[in-house]
């Protein structure tokens, strides 16, 4: 039974193209499964988080994170009586439109096209997700995109800037970029994907950050939100040591900031009692951590900033994927010849040479750049 305050796919805004019903979906079922379909989904197999593909097997690429935070997404949408399908949809769909090579590549792409117009609107990789998910993807004869309902591409658009959403509104008026500008909030699923992708990649990254050995574990729990879970897991089996350690501490701090979601905002709906989805939309955000959490999730959030992602050995690599990814904007901006014939032959060059980087996978960019510029794309 889902509460007055989820969305349901019986009061969706519908899709932009209309469609019959499918027989034996509803359309948010149908959203998550076109999601999983679609090739911007599968390639993020070979997408960054924090550490490339060929660093090792074993670190979380794209698609992995993508799963754990629908996995956390739907333990907190259940609980709170949320649509679970379309949650998972905007977890399983929140990075279709990440660039290879993580932040650092999503960072450069935008330099590169603010360098080459400075009139342009730049590259956000939320922004690009909608752009995957409304025309890039070409699977269907009778429209371009997915063709997905309003929710699922209103929940995608996590963030947007002034001058986009205000280019969505001209061309969508009071459609997904609208409450950007009326300053209104997204559905409750949409809220709690937001912040189950944060629940997520702190925990996962705390694990492959002591992996890869750039941190210690004994480092780790100089934070607090680790420490406690620690002490209590070596208060149950004192024996405990290494990566069971490490596991049964990340196992403990997920569950608690799960647990610590729902009840808080299960205090703020009880509080705020939103009448149906429109009405959320006019509220405050009610999906939040406690009073108490929010400190600790952001000690943690400052020390992986701090000691992981600025780690020297991250950010030398980052700043060569960074460099092949303008030296990739560069030639294909200067041989537009060089892409497929669907990108070169676009009138937007920079839209469509933005469009095609963004789409690769870290090891095509990689024999891309070695394929132009006849150098190893990470040498030793």
């Amino acid at each position: 039974m889902l509460a007055v305050y989820a969305c349901t796919p019986d009061r969706s805004r519908g899709r932009r193209h209309p469609e019959s019903p499918a027989p034996t979906r509803d359309d948010f079922q149908r959203d998550r499964d076109r999601i999983v379909h679609s090739t911007a989904f599968r390639r993020l197999v070979y997408k960054t988080q924090v550490f490339l593909n060929h660093e090792g097997d074993l670190f979380r690429t794209r698609l992995t994170h993508s799963i754990e935070v629908a996995q956390v997404a739907r333990s907190i949408a259940r609980r709170l009586r949320l649509n679970e399908d379309l949650t998972e949809a905007l977890a399983l769909a929140h990075d279709v439109g990440h660039t290879p090579f993580g932040h650092a590549g999503q960072d450069m792409l935008d330099a590169c096209m603010r360098a080459s117009d400075p009139a342009s609107s730049g590259f956000e990789h939320n922004f690009q997700s909608l752009r995957v998910v409304d025309s890039l993807e070409e699977r269907y004869g009778a429209f371009d995109g997915l063709n997905l309902c309003f929710e699922t591409r209103e929940g995608i658009l996590k963030h947007c800037s002034r001058r986009n959403a205000e280019w969505l509104e001209r061309s969508e008026p009071g459609g997904v970029g609208h409450r950007f500008i009326a300053r209104k909030q997204p559905s409750l699923e949409a809220q709690l994907c937001n912040i189950a992708d944060e629940i997520a990649y702190n925990a996962h990254d705390v694990d492959d950050g002591v992996r890869s050995g750039l941190i210690s574990f004994e480092e780790v729990c100089g934070v607090e939100l680790v420490s406690r879970f620690r002490t209590q897991a070596l208060a149950e089996h004192s024996g405990l040591h290494g990566r069971r350690l490490l596991f049964e501490t990340m196992r403990r701090m997920l569950s608690a900031q799960i647990y610590d979601v729902i009840e808080s905002s299960e205090d703020l709906i009880a509080q705020s009692k939103p009448q149906d989805v429109d009405h959320v939309r006019e509220l405050p955000r009610l999906i939040r951590r406690s009073p108490t959490m929010e400190p600790l999730h952001l000690e943690l959030k400052t020390f992986l900033r701090d000691r992981l992602y600025r780690h020297s050995q991250v950010v030398q690599t980052t700043d060569r994927a960074k460099h092949i990814v303008a030296t990739l904007f560069a030639c294909y901006v200067d041989r537009p010849s060089e892409m497929p014939p669907s990108y070169s032959d676009k009138p937007r060059r920079l839209r469509a040479v933005a469009d095609y980087i963004a789409g690769m996978t870290d090891r095509f960019a990689m024999r891309e750049f070695e394929r132009l510029t006849g150098t190893v794309a990470f040498g030793a």
